[in-house]
């Protein structure tokens, strides 16, 4: 068993927390914008192939404490890195956090890789190269306080950075976020989904890779971890078979997603036609006043503007408004999500919340609200 940490986005900690259980970890704790578990090497290449709420998972080699950068360089020189690298092997290091005394990222960074070329000189004379883009290994640094922990980075790129989508809309959602709201919204591949201000299509993208149990790392060519001494290449090519055979062919309920902008569609349905599943997914081009219900029942989900980096916030009350008469009059029987970053724009609905849950949108807090409509 190996101790792990788990990378998130602020506020989806405890649902990253569910995920790993479901993945089969152990000892899972969430944690500020991380989540601690344990596993075996299989558990590890599970979660990086799997986790569809997750950024990276990091494997700590050593905590130490570190108040300065002349005691973070003598601590990093103590690690036997020839364990982990070769001086053929090129690197990277990445930092976050920081103290008094390592108050610059770029610097601490600067630190540790000094410290590991250093050794490696003394030892072989010659080191290892920076390749900021494609590293051998990954290394992340966190400092906190007096303490100092560094880890391998398994997952090398995060993986939010799912390979399916080319094209970006103006204001587009991260894909590990968009898969936390679905999970926040309780939505099951068993019921109809719509995302009626879609956008480039993540929500909408990501409901079909779930309903159709596709694993978000297949879309990866590489993974950090790959590059390691103790890479198990046939544990990985089973694990990698495993998931290709356990897609299914088709969605049980109908996901749809509709815009008003049609090259903002053109966008959705290319992201979908790169992940393979441009058949699966109702796209349409439909103004919000003309927007009906695909079913009796069902989730929505969506993601309007709110005068952060799309609108201006004083024009956007009318559309609030339209959402929540649409909501009442065209979706009974259905709950529907608004997720907004501006409190007076989200009473604008009109509609009673049944729950309003906490979330951030990169750095801007916002609101989940849930709205039953019976």
């Amino acid at each position: 068993m190996n101790q792990y940490f788990a990378t998130v986005a602020r506020g989806l900690e405890t649902i990253a927390a569910q995920e790993l259980e479901r993945l089969g970890a152990q000892d899972v704790k969430p944690d500020f914008t991380g989540v601690y578990f344990a596993g075996d090497r299989a558990l590890l290449y599970r979660v990086n192939l799997w986790s569809r709420t997750i950024f990276r998972v990091l494997m700590p080699i050593a905590e130490f404490r570190c108040y300065n950068s002349d005691m973070l360089y003598r601590e990093v020189q103590k690690i036997p890195w020839d364990e982990y690298l070769d001086p053929e092997n090129t690197l990277a290091v990445n930092c976050t956090g920081g103290n008094e005394n390592l108050n610059h990222t770029h610097f601490t960074a600067l630190q540790v890789k000094n410290a590991i070329a250093d050794q490696q000189r003394l030892q072989f004379n010659k080191r290892s190269n920076v390749d900021v883009e494609h590293p051998d290994l990954l290394i992340n640094i966190h400092i906190h306080q007096d303490r100092a922990i560094l880890s391998l980075d398994s997952s090398g790129g995060s993986l939010h950075r799912r390979g399916y989508r080319p094209a970006m809309g103006l204001a587009p959602l991260k894909e590990t976020l968009a898969a936390a709201l679905l999970e926040m919204a309780e939505w099951t591949p068993d019921l109809p989904f719509l995302d009626p201000m879609c956008g480039s299509g993540t929500l909408p993208l990501e409901a079909t890779l779930k309903g159709l149990n596709i694993a978000p790392g297949l879309f990866r060519e590489k993974f950090g971890f790959m590059s390691w001494r103790d890479f198990d290449e046939p544990l990985w090519d089973k694990l990698w078979a495993e998931a290709e055979n356990s897609e299914l062919p088709e969605l049980k309920q109908v996901v749809a997603g509709c815009d008003r902008d049609s090259d903002m569609l053109t966008q959705a349905r290319t992201n979908a036609q790169q992940a393979g599943i441009s058949g699966k997914i109702q796209f349409a081009q439909t103004e919000l006043s003309q927007l009906e219900a695909p079913a009796d029942r069902g989730v929505l989900i969506c993601n309007p503007p709110y005068g952060e980096r799309l609108g201006d916030a004083s024009e956007l009350g009318d559309l609030y408004k339209m959402l929540g008469d649409i909501f009442k009059n065209r979706f009974k029987g259905w709950n529907a999500f608004i997720l907004t970053g501006n409190k007076e724009l989200g009473k604008k609905v009109g509609l009673r919340t049944s729950r309003r849950i906490p979330v951030f949108n990169g750095s801007i807090p916002c609101t989940l609200l849930k709205y039953e409509l019976y």
